[in-house]
C-alpha cells in the first residue's frame, strides 16, 4: 500500500512541500476554483483511475486548474482517494473526487480526507443537490457529522476548515440523464451548484439511444443543458476523454468554460501508440 511512501515526517517533502498538517494552510488553490467558477472563467481539469501517488503527483504539477480522482468507473478505494488527495492537496493543486454515488458517508470522508468537492454522477433532480449539499457542510448548512481528520488538520484546525468549507467548497452536477435534463433549470438554478458537466453517453442511453451522440435528441438535449448553463450562469462542459487538444479547443471555442481533459489510462495508452506507430512505420518502408 502507500504506507511506505507517506511516511509523514517533517523531514520528507513532497512536491516541495514539507508534509506535516501543523505547518500547512488551507490551500488557496481550493478557493481559487471556487471563485473562477464563480466568475465563469475558463478551467481545464483532468481525471485520475489509477492509484499511484506519482500519476497524481505528476499530472498536479502540469498545470492543471484541478484532478479528480474517479470513484465511479475505477479500482480506487478510498484509503487510496485520501493518498491521492493528499498528493494532490501537496503538490498546489486542486483535488476533486467523482463519486461513485450520492452516498453521504462516502461524500463525509472524501471530504474528511481533504478533498476540495465533489463530482455528483447521475444526478436526475433538484433533491439529488439538495442531498449532496447536507452531507458536504456541516449544520446549520447541511447534516454532515464532525470528525477530526485530515482536512481539519486531525483537529488542529477545524475553525478554519469550518470557515473554508462555508465558503469555498465545490459541488459539480453530472448531467447524463433525460430526467436531469427535463429538471435542468431547477438543478442549475440552485446556488447550491457550481458548475456541471454533461455525460453524452449515459445521456443518450437514458433516452434510447445508446452511444447514438449525434441523434437529434441527443443534440437537443445537450443544447438545452448549455442553454440553461448560460441562463443561470453556471459554468459548464464535457469530459474529452481522449487526449485531443483540437477537441478541447474546440469545446472552448463553442463556449464551455468547465472541461475535463483526458484520463490517466489514455494519456498512457496514446502515447504508447504514438511510439509503436513510428517503429511499424520504419518496419513498412
Amino acid at each position: 500500500m502507500f504506507a511506505s511512501v507517506f511516511r509523514i515526517k517533517n523531514s520528507k517533502t513532497l512536491c516541495g512541500f514539507k508534509l506535516g498538517f501543523s505547518s500547512q494552510k488551507l490551500s488557496h488553490r481550493k478557493m481559487q476554483l471556487k471563485s473562477k467558477l464563480k466568475n465563469n472563467m475558463l478551467t481545464v481539469g483532468s481525471w485520475i483511475t489509477l492509484a499511484h501517488p506519482a500519476i497524481a503527483e505528476i499530472m498536479s504539477r502540469r498545470g492543471f486548474d484541478w484532478v479528480t480522482i474517479d470513484l465511479e468507473h475505477s479500482m480506487i478505494n478510498i484509503q487510496e482517494a485520501e493518498e491521492l488527495i493528499r498528493v494532490i492537496d501537496l503538490c498546489g493543486n486542486t483535488p476533486l473526487v467523482r463519486l461513485s454515488s450520492n452516498d453521504p458517508v462516502q461524500i463525509k470522508r472524501v471530504m474528511d480526507a481533504g478533498s476540495a468537492g465533489v463530482i455528483l454522477p447521475m444526478v436526475r433532480s433538484l433533491e439529488d443537490i439538495d442531498k449532496a449539499f447536507s452531507a458536504i457542510h456541516y449544520p446549520s448548512a447541511g447534516a454532515r457529522g464532525v470528525g477530526l481528520a485530515r482536512a481539519q488538520g486531525y483537529g488542529v484546525r477545524f475553525q478554519e476548515y469550518k470557515g473554508w468549507l462555508e465558503k469555498n467548497a465545490v459541488l459539480i452536477a453530472q448531467i447524463e440523464n433525460i430526467d436531469a435534463v427535463n429538471n435542468i433549470e431547477s438543478i442549475l438554478s440552485s446556488d447550491k451548484v457550481d458548475g456541471y458537466l454533461i455525460g453524452p453517453y449515459d445521456l443518450s442511453a437514458s433516452m434510447g439511444v445508446p452511444g447514438d451522440l449525434d441523434h437529434p435528441d441527443v443534440i437537443t438535449a445537450i443544447k438545452k443543458i448549455k442553454h440553461a448553463g448560460l441562463s443561470t450562469k453556471k459554468p459548464g462542459g464535457l469530459h474529452v476523454v481522449e487526449p485531443d487538444p483540437q477537441k478541447l479547443d474546440s469545446l472552448i471555442n463553442d463556449g464551455f468554460l468547465f472541461l475535463a481533459y483526458s484520463v490517466d489510462i489514455r494519456m498512457l495508452d496514446i502515447s504508447c501508440l504514438e511510439g509503436i506507430k513510428v517503429r511499424d512505420k520504419k518496419i513498412g518502408q
